[in-house]
Formats: C-alpha cells, sequence, structure tokens
C-alpha cells in the first residue's frame, strides 16, 4: 500500500495523530532529506526524494506490497506530490493522509480568513502576475527564484503597493512574520509562504 502524508509546516506539533501511525507502521519511507531527518528514528528503509519523479514512479509501483509512506511537507495536495502520485496510481493502492498547509498555518498565525483565497506557487513555475493582481487576496507557495522581493516588484510596476505578509521558516524556531507594504519588502528572505493583500 502507497500513502502519502502530509507532515504539516515542519515542527512535530503539528503532525496529525494519524500521520504518525502511518510512519510508524512504514516499511519504508520517501522524502527529501530535510524530512526524513524528521523521523531519523524510524527503522524503515529509506529513499531519499529527488527530481526523478517517473523513476520513482515505477520504483514505487514495484513494491506496492510493502508499507511505503511517501513524505509531503505541508498538505500533499496543495502544490505536493499528492497529485502526481494520484494520476499515477489508482485509488485503491493509494491513501493520501492530509496534513497542515504552510499557507493555512500562516493565516492562522497572522488572523486571515481564508474563504476568498486564491492560491497558488512560484515553487518551480512561472507565477501568471496578471492573474495574481486581479485578486484581493493571495496565498503563494515560493521558492527561491521568485520569492516576496519578486512578488512585490511585479506588483509596484503595476502602480499596485499591497500589503505581504511573508512567513519564514514557518513553525520552526527560528520562524518570523513580517507584514510590509511591497514597497518595503527586503531582496531576500529564507524559505517562506506569502499571503498577498490587495487592497483596491
Amino acid at each position: 500500500m502507497l500513502t502519502v502524508v502530509g507532515i504539516g509546516p515542519g515542527a512535530a506539533e503539528y503532525l496529525t495523530f494519524q500521520a504518525r501511525i502511518a510512519i510508524d507502521e512504514a516499511q519504508i519511507l520517501v522524502g527529501g532529506a530535510r524530512q526524513l531527518a524528521l523521523f531519523a528514528d524510524s527503522e524503515a528503509q529509506t529513499r531519499l526524494l529527488d527530481s526523478d519523479l517517473d523513476g520513482l514512479i515505477v520504483w514505487l509501483g514495484e513494491r506496492l506490497s510493502q508499507q511505503i509512506v511517501v513524505l509531503a511537507s505541508g498538505d500533499p495536495l496543495v502544490y505536493g506530490i499528492g497529485k502526481r502520485l494520484a494520476a499515477s496510481f489508482p485509488p485503491e493502492q493509494l491513501c493520501i493522509i492530509p496534513g497542515i498547509s504552510s499557507i493555512q498555518y500562516l493565516c492562522a498565525k497572522a488572523a486571515v480568513d481564508m474563504n476568498d483565497l486564491w492560491i497558488t506557487s512560484s515553487h518551480g513555475r512561472e507565477p501568471d502576475f496578471n492573474a495574481i493582481v486581479a485578486h484581493q487576496k493571495v496565498a503563494m507557495v515560493t521558492d527561491t527564484i521568485i520569492g516576496p522581493h519578486a512578488i512585490a516588484q511585479a506588483f509596484l510596476m503595476r502602480g499596485l503597493n499591497p500589503i505581504l505578509i511573508i512567513g519564514e521558516n514557518l513553525s520552526s524556531a527560528d520562524e518570523r512574520i513580517h507584514r510590509l507594504r511591497a514597497a518595503d519588502v527586503a531582496q531576500s528572505y529564507a524559505m517562506n509562504v506569502v499571503i498577498i493583500l490587495n487592497e483596491r
């Protein structure tokens, strides 16, 4: 059986009870180096999750008789690996355990309701800034190429100066949350998620 487990924003206290059980029962744990390090006490065999997703799909398919857990940061279906695995395996072979996404976490920390939130990502992709500026409230999962500064500049070039809530290293000991106008956003931040409040 293949189980995809959302491990939340990073800190162990945000791991759900169901996620903990699945990880404890795993014979094979698959994840990034940082994710696997969180469960270094596990006796399961491990496989590093890298950019070769096609190879991973084949490798997983050959081991479905074992209890496999694929670790996903945040929630597996919020710009995570869950979508790819759901497209590659039928429902009877796949179980997805949701986790707290970094977007949910930051919204809770900043007291921003999610009712009319538009969610997108710049993680490994080019965001559509014309679509982003058309929304009043946006959450974006970022990467090291297109982060808070690039987002702020895209708005400023369009004559807009929205509020950006930038959550760095969420749920870790060095977590920092900034609430800034686009014009005041710094050049670089640690690993982050951004909420854009584009008031009109």
